[in-house]
């Protein structure tokens, strides 16, 4: 669109900041602030195909299709998320640099080091979560125990002897929940990434293991792993014969992966404002529902005070497993 006409059409419709068309899809518009006006970074702690870079490229396409503006992902792993963090906000505190966090770098890595470069609370303004996908508790398909029951009733009876493997220390902590939950003792094995830990499964080098649903999905179809149950509230569409925690026999136990975004909180509220309603825009729409499903995730619609509360119920949570498992801080 010529930006002779898209100026025109701000001025029509003043602080709208989308058209929508139909119940799926977002129509390009003009903002009616001069932001943003160039090229927005979104910046992504972890490698490409990750579930946050999936998220991330997704949320770039819609946002760079509503603004007109382009929108690139760059991705920094390693570290713990660290470098990632430091170049956002070291980076000027415009809202032309958005950081695209998971429950690792906003969450989790608050709760497992003693002391981290960053605050992931003060030092970040949410604009809103973008989705979270549950976890699926997996056993290789020759376990002594076919069920969550089955296997909750062997680790009892063999307390410290069972063991769970974890790609990460949020997968890890995961674990702990369990063991809390279930009052269990088991082991934890850390291995590199959800891959060597399906492996692993697979082999029945480790009794048991969550994982992400994509890393899941094609080895239980495969009869590699079996999958026990989703520590979710409700089924997830893309397997709708694997139960619930709660309908498997362990009420209540939900452990989910999430992906929300963030900028400085030195961004002044303009614009940070701006972003929190166009990234919600997104989040809401039929299209971004769908993807999500396909992907075995849900999309989290709420906006920057939901993702607030949100964020420091789930430090919370994470720090008591630690203390309470005693898992050794960094």
């Amino acid at each position: 669109m010529p930006m002779h006409k898209r100026r025109t059409i701000l001025g029509a419709l003043g602080g709208a900041a989308l058209i929508t068309l139909g119940a799926a899809t977002l129509a390009p518009v003009a903002q009616a602030q001069a932001f943003p006006s160039k090229t927005i970074k979104f910046v992504v702690p972890f490698g490409p195909g990750s579930g946050t870079d999936t998220s991330a490229r997704y949320f770039a396409r819609k946002l760079q299709d509503i603004t007109g503006q382009p929108v690139v992902v760059e991705n920094k792993p390693g570290a713990n998320g660290f470098i990632a963090v430091k170049q956002v906000l070291t980076a000027p505190a415009d809202g032309y640099t958005v950081f695209i966090g998971s429950n690792s770098t906003l969450a989790v890595n608050a709760a497992l080091f003693k002391e981290l470069p960053y605050d992931p609370v003060k030092d970040f303004a949410p604009l809103t979560m973008m989705m979270r996908s549950p976890a699926m508790l997996t056993v290789t398909p020759q376990a002594p125990y076919q069920d969550l029951k089955g296997l909750l009733a062997y680790a009892r009876a063999n307390p410290g002897k069972v063991n769970f493997g974890a790609g990460s220390a949020g997968y890890q902590l995961m674990g702990e929940l369990l063991n809390d939950a279930a009052k269990v003792q088991t082991v934890h094995v850390p291995f590199k990434g959800a891959g060597e830990t399906m492996t692993a499964v697979a082999s029945g080098t480790v009794d048991y293991a969550f994982a992400e649903v994509t890393a899941v999905q094609e080895l239980a179809k495969g009869g590699r792993v079996k999958v026990l149950a989703v520590a979710a509230d409700k089924r997830v569409a893309s397997s709708p014969d694997v139960p619930t925690a709660s309908e498997a026999g362990l009420p209540g136990f939900e452990a989910y992966t999430w992906v929300g975004a963030m900028v400085s909180a030195k961004t002044p509220a303009a614009e940070t404002a701006k972003l929190a309603e166009l990234f919600t825009a997104i989040s809401r729409t039929d299209e971004t529902r769908a993807f999500y499903e396909r992907i075995g995730a849900t999309p989290m619609t709420g906006g920057p005070a939901q993702m607030h509360e949100f964020q420091k119920n789930e430090i919370a949570l994470w720090k008591r497993i630690v203390h309470q498992a005693k898992v050794p801080q960094q």
